[in-house]
């Protein structure tokens, strides 16, 4: 959950703002190590993911290590204020190196938790889905491609799998004070994972994120996003902070 370099934390560098503490080994300095730690919690009024609005008021709790450009990280979204929100938890794995990025993400959704079972991994029966990514960050613009291979996922205008997949570019700038980023995204063609017919421009957004200082030691990011969904004709307006150590 950071702006905006795509780091190792793939799935981090996407859904959030937070920050990256640094570890460091007790090696000789010349010979040190250093393991990035992500612990982070963001507080958003929506949960808006690519487009598509998949839940109310929630927290978006963030966990991860990256060593040396390798990053394992687990997110999730639970909701505040609609105890029927979907339950989420998402396992990523990744490798980055000069603006090379590629990874593998593992996306577990779960309404009622009673009736979903976690290590479920049946065709059909899952609540599971797996999609690869590749992508490169110019520094400037970031351009990354998802695909999803396996588990749970849409169907296409034949009722078989779709291999739903979606293209996003990302533009950081800095502007009145702010952090921004532009996206601008596409799924390829028809899913009804994404709600697609054939090709569809899915999801334009702006989003910008400032720290407000509290005190001399501790500020909290705060972030609002803009995001429409040409193919579905909705726009939303998300809000929200994140808590770090």
């Amino acid at each position: 959950m950071k702006r905006y370099r795509f780091t190792a934390l793939a799935l981090v560098a996407l859904t959030g703002t937070c920050a990256i503490a640094q570890e460091a080994t007790t090696e000789a300095p010349e010979e040190k190590a250093k393991v990035e730690t992500t612990i982070c919690a963001d507080i958003v009024t929506n949960y808006i993911w690519r487009g598509q609005k998949l839940g109310e008021v929630g927290i978006q709790p963030t966990l991860g290590i990256d060593y040396k450009g390798l990053s394992l990280a687990a997110w999730g979204h639970y909701g505040l204020s609609n105890p029927d929100d979907t339950k989420e938890f998402d396992l990523t794995l990744s490798y980055s190196a000069k603006g090379f990025n590629a990874g593998i993400i593992d996306y577990f959704f779960s309404n009622k938790e009673d009736q979903v079972k976690y290590f479920m991994y049946e065709a059909h029966k899952t609540a599971h889905i797996w999609e690869a990514f590749i992508g490169y960050d110019f520094g400037f613009l970031s351009a990354h491609w998802y695909t999803n291979f396996a588990g749970n996922d849409g169907t296409n205008k034949s009722g078989e799998r779709a291999y739903s997949s979606y293209f996003e570019l990302n533009a950081p700038f800095r502007f009145a004070t702010c952090e921004w980023k532009a996206t601008a995204a596409i799924v390829p063609y028809a899913t009804d994972l994404y709600g697609t017919t054939g090709f569809a421009v899915t999801n334009l957004s702006v989003r910008a994120t400032k720290d407000i200082k509290v005190t001399d030691t501790f500020s909290i990011p705060i972030f609002g996003q803009l995001t429409a969904n040409p193919c579905s004709q909705k726009a939303y307006l998300v809000l929200g902070f994140t808590l770090q150590p």
